[in-house]
């Protein structure tokens, strides 16, 4: 489902990442030892409650363990058979459910959006493919990094699409990637007019069965089976229980939960290609191209691309206190998965990011830099540190999030860091009709935080978050 993904750490003192559970481990002891170290340091720096790892080598599982703690009260370890929310890395598994249809020929990638929603805007232009790749114009309903007030009221899936998909569109379709969550449960609920039957019943009986994927479940309908408890936190103050989104928010765009063994599993099917027709695979992961030409780095509901020559198929995905990590090297048989049980952290895909390093040496990356916007960023993080906010500047969900305990927590955790030494913006892009800007701030006593903003088109802020660096 939502949000995009970002980072997070705090002050509060919690066991490092002492392993909780120990589950399949062939990896020899030094290339062992590195993952634990790996993980280890990523949850010394951003304090996470618990992490799952799992690792494909060859083609098969050879590691999967548990970190930390499911739940601080009462106390659970996290053991490897538990499930966790993927967020966004279910839509890999709704674009399967379209490719079956397409296979079937009762589909088409190019067929108009129109042909089962005419009242959308500009149905007629809106192609599924667009829906698949983002690129159809559609603003992401979806897009913060912790729980709006609207979250919190049962809907549906049909209900958000008419709110959200009525609107006009942020572009012409094909003409740019935005991610939107939006795109995604409106293909679900176009497999359910194409198969006849609910979105979970097709996904269950032509995907997860097939593959074994046994202990996957729906959200929407089992959230009580998810063992962990999904955790929050305002800037670097202490961990506190998320806001789950109400029923009806879980769809075909981030919905499942399951443990990391279950999503190796499917990963496994993608490097084998056993699920789906050659030609749907290869749909999926070629890397889609705007009207112009340019590449998107995004297929059909994965990211593409290379990592120091490597073919990479990757996703993230979050939801209410839950950040996933899903990394596919199909070509060398290589799969990393971490699942964190705390929303808005960059634990899990910094520790993706560093077993994959172990396994296939990355590509470094480098960052833009640069912005009009850090002087006011600036301003508003020392108010912060002093637990004072001009309202005047935010949205109505920007003010709901900084509520009494979110500036208390704000001003205990960053207040004693001393005045703002750096702070310097890293990148922006276009999402749910606003613009996403990324910060990173230094301050005088030397700790390091990445900082996150939202802006809507009339400059109001609709987020502000603070984060550690992964």
């Amino acid at each position: 489902m939502r949000r995009s993904m970002r980072s997070l750490a705090l002050l509060l003192l919690l066991a490092p990442a002492a392993a909780a559970a120990q589950g399949l481990n062939t990896l020899t002891p030094e290339l062992s030892t590195k993952v634990q170290a790996v993980v280890t340091d990523v949850r010394t720096r951003t304090h996470g409650p618990s992490a799952s790892v799992g690792i494909v080598q060859g083609g098969r599982i050879v590691y999967a363990a548990a970190f930390g703690q499911a739940r601080l009260s009462p106390a659970m370890p996290a053991t490897p058979a538990m499930h966790y929310a993927i967020g966004s890395i279910s839509k890999q598994f709704t674009t399967a459910c379209v490719m079956l249809l397409v296979q079937e020929g009762k589909m088409s990638l190019d067929d108009p959006v129109a042909k089962w929603f005419p009242e959308l805007t500009r149905a007629n232009e809106v192609t599924v493919r667009n829906l698949l790749s983002h690129t159809s114009g559609y603003q992401d309903y979806a897009p913060q990094d912790y729980t709006i007030p609207d979250w919190t009221r049962p809907t549906t899936a049909n209900a958000i699409i008419h709110a959200w998909a009525t609107k006009p569109l942020d572009f012409d379709p094909g003409t740019q990637y935005q991610y939107s969550n939006t795109n995604f449960n409106i293909v679900g609920l176009i497999v359910e007019k194409v198969s006849g039957q609910p979105f979970w019943n097709f996904l269950s009986t032509r995907v997860l069965r097939p593959l074994g994927l046994t202990n996957t479940i729906d959200l929407d309908t089992q959230r009580g089976q998810l063992e962990p408890t999904g955790y929050m936190r305002n800037a670097l103050g202490p961990l506190r229980p998320a806001i789950p989104e109400a029923p009806g928010w879980y769809f075909a765009d981030g919905g499942m939960a399951m443990p990391a063994s279950d999503l190796l599993t499917w990963d496994i099917s993608e490097m084998d290609r056993t699920l789906l027709a050659p030609a749907s695979y290869t749909a999926m992961e070629t890397e889609t191209r705007l009207r112009n030409g340019q590449g998107i780095g995004y297929g059909l509901g994965v990211a593409v691309g290379y990592r120091n020559g490597h073919r990479v198929v990757a996703h993230g995905g979050e939801i209410g206190g839950f950040v996933a990590s899903n990394t596919v090297f199909p070509d060398d048989k290589i799969a990393v998965v971490v699942l964190t049980n705390q929303e808005a952290s960059s634990a899990a895909g910094a520790i993706g990011r560093g077993i994959s390093a172990l396994l296939l040496p990355p590509t470094p990356m480098a960052a833009t830099t640069g912005g009009p916007t850090e002087m006011q960023v600036t301003a508003i993080l020392q108010g912060l540190q002093q637990g004072q906010i001009d309202r005047s500047l935010f949205t109505a969900d920007g003010n709901f999030y900084f509520d009494d305990i979110a500036l208390g927590d704000f001003r205990t955790s960053l207040g004693p860091l001393g005045a703002i030494k750096t702070l310097r913006q890293t990148g922006t892009s276009l999402r749910g009709g606003m613009t996403y800007r990324g910060f990173e701030v230094e301050f005088s006593d030397g700790t390091k935080v990445t900082l996150s903003t939202y802006t809507m088109p009339d400059g109001k802020i609709e987020q502000f978050l603070v984060d550690a660096p992964g």
